[in-house]
């Protein structure tokens, strides 16, 4: 599933291809589910002509504010993401592959041509993504719930301590609440929780003083480093548990040799080293 980081990307490929620039064509599939029952004409009407002023994000919700409302929201679910004819696309460990020579691509849900002939794809296979028009996007209920975003307003280590101090949940299920870190999902909480040193199973309320710093620090890091390489996984560093967590492979191995562990928590599969996470 797209999580922060590629949906950062998402949102920069949005700004470089529509911002400032007018909507001339909208290319809709008739899909009552991704859009939320809203049919193509409807769609058309309120986007064509209208100038997108920026492209904005918060967790894993997209959208773009124009220059008269309502404004396309965009949630990319398990297999979304954005495409340009020119932009490099990314290939989720879970999704199909999309072919960059192929435009435009398979699954594509809504395709916007802007006046300039630029265009910006989604596209969706699983239909788990929707799309749909609001008003103001951030008190759209979606997205006002969202607690903070690990790029763009982190928590201060105290209010972050202090926050953790108050929650009984085990740390995996508590990262995945996006009530709590907006945007972070599987792969971002094993590899902070790896990085941090602290296994998946431990109570928010038990951590340390210093783990609790460990913890914090791990989440803006790997959250802002991903993010500065565009979510391209060939360029993540080679100590991080993300290269050997995906198909549950029993005998997997960090790069330094330890056996990592697949167990289930709260309905998902969790990556952890036993040997470096206590």
């Amino acid at each position: 599933m797209p999580e922060l980081p590629e949906v950062e990307y998402g949102r920069k490929i949005a700004q470089k291809t529509c911002a400032q620039k007018v909507i001339k064509e909208v290319h809709c599939d008739n899909d009552p589910i991704v859009f939320e029952k809203k049919l193509p004409f409807e769609i058309k009407r309120a986007l064509v002509g209208k100038q997108v002023l920026t492209a904005c994000r918060r967790g894993k919700f997209l959208w773009l504010e124009l220059d008269k409302t309502p404004w396309p929201i965009f949630h990319f679910g398990m297999t979304g993401s954005f495409h340009t004819p020119e932009q490099p696309t990314i290939q989720l460990e879970s999704g199909p592959k999309i072919e960059s020579s192929q435009w435009p691509p398979r699954f594509t849900k809504i395709r916007l041509v802007m006046e300039d002939g630029c265009e910006l794809a989604m596209t969706n296979s699983r239909r788990l993504g929707r799309i749909r028009l609001s008003p103001n996007p951030i008190e759209d209920p979606s997205i006002a719930k969202l607690g903070f975003d690990p790029l763009t307003d982190m928590l201060s280590l105290e209010a972050f301590r202090a926050s953790l101090a108050k929650r009984k949940a085990n740390l995996k299920g508590l990262l995945l609440n996006q009530s709590f870190a907006a945007g972070v999902g599987n792969w971002i909480a094993d590899e902070v929780l790896f990085q941090a040193g602290i296994a998946p199973t431990r109570r928010a309320n038990s951590l340390k003083d210093n783990e609790s710093k460990n913890l914090h620090a791990s989440l803006a890091t790997i959250v802002k480093t991903a993010v500065e390489l565009d979510a391209d996984k060939a360029r993540f560093p080679s100590n991080w548990l993300f290269h050997h967590r995906w198909g549950q492979n029993q005998q997997a191995q960090t790069s330094d040799g330890d056996p990592i562990e697949f167990v289930q928590i709260g309905g998902r599969t969790t990556a952890w080293v036993p040997n470096r996470q206590g």
